[in-house]
């Protein structure tokens, strides 16, 4: 028979740890001071976030663990040090789609630690101008959702804007019906993003038919709007009825289960290689027979994976399109950089958006 510790004795090994482990933290937050400290002297004037840096450190964190933490819990641990760690030098700014407790800040949180500071706006347009304009060093915009497909806005500003892509985060979007109201007959308007109203559809169909839906900016603006009214409901994350106080009515009200939503992190930097990266790109072919299976020739000929592909009207002509495409790899890596000099002859126009690593998590 297996002999039991005793509980004082058990609590005496914790505290001795935990005091190794806030000893430990200290001299990593003092390390990082150093680096910070080594790259003023070196000239490095910039943002000292490096997500490639941060991808690898987490990486690493994951083939280490061994348990009994899941990789997950483990490698968010690390990720909260390593932003309290930046924020030591000063709070990294990240602008978001607001107001606040929309599933955009979520994701920001998720991808930079809750040491950052982010700095709600009203439109993904104005996150861009905020990131171009060097208000902000990086913003996180939705790109694109398992249910409802690509979010068109974010895809028309990479068109034209200077910023690339530094990285990627994914968020399991869960729906919730929040309102004052005591009953559904009693809610006459439900508010939310479009993509979301999208993503509830049928649920809505079901249960509120007599109810108008309006689309407003975020999901957070519709929390606040059913906050001040009591026959008006919103759909929103629970970070959104936590902010404004309101009532859950009903929970996860989306009508596909696995509901992801895909955002990306811009920002004037470029990410070098990690060994796991993706790069993504527009490319124009011109209205010609022949162009599409021209674009894709070069990647199959060097063996490099696309993950996916979007058409856009390019604004340009009438039935004129532009190819949004993610491949596997970074821009700098032998058989991507062999393709895309093959692409470049084969197309009209080629933008490369930015080699990022993948989303760890």
């Amino acid at each position: 028979m297996t002999a039991i510790t005793p509980l004082a004795e058990l609590r005496e090994k914790i505290d001795a740890l935990d005091a190794q482990m806030l000893d430990l933290l200290n001299q990593r937050a003092k390390c990082a001071q150093e680096v910070a400290r080594t790259k003023m002297a070196q000239g490095e004037q910039g943002t000292f976030y490096r997500p490639d840096r941060e991808s690898l450190v987490l990486r690493r964190i994951q083939e280490l663990n061994q348990g009994p933490l899941p990789d997950e819990t483990a490698i968010r641990f690390f990720r909260e040090i390593m932003s309290a760690c930046l924020a030591l030098e000063k709070p990294l700014e990240v602008a978001f789609l607001g107001p606040e407790g929309t599933f955009t800040q979520q994701a920001a949180f998720k991808h930079f630690g809750h040491a950052v500071k982010t700095v709600p706006v009203a439109t993904i347009n104005e996150i861009f101008n905020a990131v171009e304009t060097q208000l902000c060093p990086f913003g996180v915009v939705p790109v694109e959702n398992s249910t409802e497909g690509v979010i068109s806005h974010t895809l028309d500003r990479l068109l034209v804007s200077p910023l690339k892509i530094c990285g990627e985060v994914e968020i399991r979007v869960h729906q919730n019906l929040l309102s004052l109201a005591e009953n559904l007959a009693d809610i006459t308007t439900v508010y939310s993003h479009q993509q979301s109203l999208a993503q509830c559809r049928q649920w809505l169909d079901k249960h509120l038919p007599h109810a108008q839906r309006a689309a407003v900016n975020s999901n957070a603006e519709a929390a606040r709007l059913a906050a001040a009214n009591k026959g008006v409901a919103a759909i929103a994350g629970i970070a959104a009825a936590e902010v404004y106080q309101l009532p859950v009515i009903e929970k996860n009200i989306e009508d596909i289960a696995n509901n992801t939503t895909r955002f990306i992190i811009v920002g004037q930097q470029i990410s070098t290689s990690t060994g796991k990266d993706k790069t993504s790109l527009v490319v124009s072919t011109g209205n010609k027979p022949g162009a599409l299976h021209r674009m894709l020739e070069p990647f199959a000929t060097f063996g490099v994976d696309m993950v996916n592909i979007e058409s856009r009207p390019s604004h340009q002509g009438l039935w004129d399109y532009v190819f949004f495409i993610d491949i596997q790899g970074h821009a700098n890596d032998s058989a991507v950089a062999q393709a895309l000099i093959s692409l470049r002859d084969k197309v009209n126009m080629l933008k490369i958006l930015g080699s990022y690593p993948k989303a760890v998590f």
